[in-house]
């Protein structure tokens, strides 16, 4: 429906032919949406598009000689015009981190470059057509460590990155103009001249958006709003025009500053837990349904903030600014959403913890970011719907995961140019949910999430980058254990386990013994070593949850029980990746009455024991009715003295070279 194809290749060469249909009907069909499934396909299919466009661009070298501290952005735009159109200011601060004779943006062809100033002078400079590059020569050489600025004036017709890095369209029955950008992950420059390398966040921005205050529409006048990041600091009028003024304070990269322009309806939610608003910039034509949709943003942040630590702007404020295009996009504190499903909100606000604070260190590494939001999806379902629903959230993971039999969390580097393999619903998005889910189980709940507020709190993280061996070394820290095997079987390793569980009921109901092994479904990893979880069944209907440490193929475990077990199952909760499960009761041979007698049974007085030769008893171990230990050898007898017993019914058990044998005695 939606012209998705698995090979990069083929997509690149329908992209063009298809391009219009999917923007025109994507929006609608979208929200008719209501299933999980649905909306999890759709923002997986959102982000994916969103990079398809910049991926194979390579890091320019050219941009890495400086760090940026402060962008003062100034962008005069208009809706209505088409094709867009756009002039801007845009000063940048840097700090030089070698000698510096020139500084070098990245911009594209489509951009004219007006003039470039340093403290009101005339520089210099280069655009270099195919590069991509404006390259500045300063008046002095700049020392490293030395702080200074440049101011870029430019205009042009922004390139629309494929699917909407710089867009122009319309919203409503009324055909209301509207802009948006969407630079993830390199469609910045086709905007702004910026650096949109992944691994510099800019300090702190201020956005000015000069756009027309009203504009006459086919159902009478409307008014525009301008929506952005961090903090609303004033809507100026000036002439027909409205200058708007956004702050924010914190780190932010190139991709994720963004803006918004059209006849919004404004609202608040309020967060009393931190006391800043959710503002919504809504279509005024879905104003009345998003305002019974959007309260839920609330219970999710005081969610997330229970779970981690609080919203990580919470000194500016969350906000959502719809958009025409599918799906939505988590610009630090001001999230583009085509709807407002709970699914929808609560991915694209995780994102403000996993991917806006701490950001992916790498392209390899972006489970980081989407593993997490989904895993923070399905946390929204355990404590806003129940254990249940957060269970079958669960298996319906698992049964993506599993219906291929490779495929690793961490993005091999190859693949890196390949925006459907990172952005792969399968493998970055739920099997990064269901492995940290498994980390969660591994764990215990305490150890987990607090190494996760670690890892976020960490300076050399917070509002900067991290990548997987980072988040790694904090559960570590934190659980004092080593995920090594865990980190290169789940995350590094491809596939996943199949497991048998071969049973029986020993000492007349007291014991189950159990004997597990394990294949894998791909050579990548030669065993998956993970705690599970059994459920043991009696006829009666009693249940018995239990948690075994497995390590070893064919490991045999014995557990007591309070009732005879007539049926084991295996994973009953869905707490790890797993497929094709067995589990069969099973009976010893070697053990039957005829190689191994007690006589006489009942007796008054003495037991005593007979076996073939081919029986080596190691251990003897008696309980009474209560379950007390009464009796233990762990040296050969062939008699038990029981004359000193009170009567009633024993449980004899007896470990052996060939298994575990039980027997119920009776005293007399």
């Amino acid at each position: 429906m939606l012209y998705l194809y698995e090979n990069y290749t083929n997509y690149k060469k329908h992209i063009m032919k298809k391009h219009l249909f999917i923007v025109l009907i994507f929006p609608f069909i979208l929200q008719a949406q209501d299933n999980t499934s649905s909306v999890f396909e759709s923002i997986v299919k959102a982000e994916r598009r969103a990079a398809t466009a910049r991926l194979a661009m390579v890091r320019n070298a050219n941009t890495s000689d400086y760090d940026l501290k402060y962008h003062r952005l100034e962008w005069t735009v208009d809706p209505a015009i088409t094709p867009a159109t756009i002039a801007g200011t845009v000063t940048s601060y840097f700090v030089a981190k070698a000698d510096l004779n020139t500084i070098t943006f990245d911009m594209a062809d489509n951009l004219n470059v007006v003039s470039v100033k340093q403290r009101g002078v005339d520089l210099t400079y280069t655009h270099i057509s195919g590069d991509e590059e404006l390259v500045i020569t300063l008046p002095n050489t700049q020392n490293t460590g030395v702080l200074d600025s440049v101011t870029v004036v430019y205009d042009g017709n922004p390139a629309s990155g494929g699917f909407g890095s710089y867009e122009v369209n319309i919203h409503g029955s009324n055909r209301h103009p509207i802009l948006w950008t969407l630079s993830e992950p390199y469609g910045a420059k086709g905007w702004w001249p910026c650096k949109q390398d992944l691994n510099d966040k800019i300090d702190s921005i201020d956005v000015y958006v000069t756009h027309p205050t009203h504009y006459t529409a086919t159902d009478g006048q409307i008014s525009y709003k301008a929506a952005s990041n961090g903090m609303l600091q004033s809507e100026t009028i000036n002439g027909s025009n409205t200058i708007t003024h956004w702050k924010h304070k914190h780190p932010i990269p190139a991709y994720l500053i963004a803006m918004a322009v059209t006849d919004y309806t404004v609202y608040n939610d309020y967060v009393a837990n931190g006391d800043f608003n959710v503002t919504n910039y809504v279509y005024p034509e879905n104003a009345a349904a998003a305002q019974t949709q959007t309260p839920v943003t609330v219970d999710l942040i005081n969610l997330y903030g229970s779970l981690f630590e609080m919203y990580p702007f919470s000194d500016e404020k969350y906000g959502h600014a719809q958009f025409g295009w599918g799906g939505g996009m988590e610009h630090t504190t001001m999230t583009f959403m085509n709807n407002f499903s709970r699914d929808l909100i609560a991915h694209e606000l995780a994102h403000q913890w996993f991917g806006d604070k701490v950001t992916c260190g790498s392209w390899q590494d972006i489970w980081l970011n989407e593993g997490f939001a989904t895993f923070l999806t399905g946390l929204s379902k355990e404590h806003l719907d129940g254990v249940a629903t957060y269970k079958s959230w669960r298996q319906s993971k698992v049964s993506s995961i599993t219906s291929s039999p490779s495929g690793s969390v961490y993005v091999p580097a190859a693949d890196t140019t390949s925006v459907y393999r990172i952005f792969n619903g399968r493998l970055s998005y739920n099997k990064g949910a269901m492995v940290l889910h498994m980390l969660r189980w591994k764990l215990g709940d305490n150890d987990f999430f607090q190494g996760i507020k670690n890892y976020l709190s960490d300076v050399d993280f917070a509002y900067a980058y991290a990548k997987t061996p980072d988040f790694k070394s904090h559960l570590e820290a934190q659980s004092g254990l080593d995920l090594t095997d865990f980190f290169n079987d789940w995350i590094y390793g491809e596939g996943y386990p199949s497991y048998t569980v071969n049973w029986q009921s020993l000492s007349g109901g007291t014991q189950v013994q159990l004997q597990i092994s394990q294949t894998q479904s791909d050579a990548s990893v030669s065993y998956f070593e993970m705690p599970i979880e059994l459920e043991l069944i009696g006829a009666g209907g009693e249940s018995q949850l239990i948690r075994l440490e497995h390590t070893t193929d064919n490991q045999v475990f014995t557990v007591p029980t309070t009732f005879e077990v007539t049926n084991v199952v295996f994973d009953p909760n869905t707490q790890i990746i797993s497929k094709n499960n067995q589990s069969s009761g099973v009976t010893n041979p070697y053990l039957e009455d005829n190689t191994i007698l007690i006589f006489p049974n009942p007796s008054n007085a003495i037991f005593y024991i007979d076996y073939t030769n081919s029986i080596t008893v190691q251990t003897i171990t008696v309980y009474n009715a209560l379950g007390q230990h009464i009796y233990s050898s762990n040296t050969v007898v062939n008699k038990i003295n029981a004359n000193y017993w009170s009567k009633g019914i024993y449980t004899l058990i007896l470990e052996t070279n060939k298994g575990v044998f039980t027997k119920k005695l009776l005293k007399q």
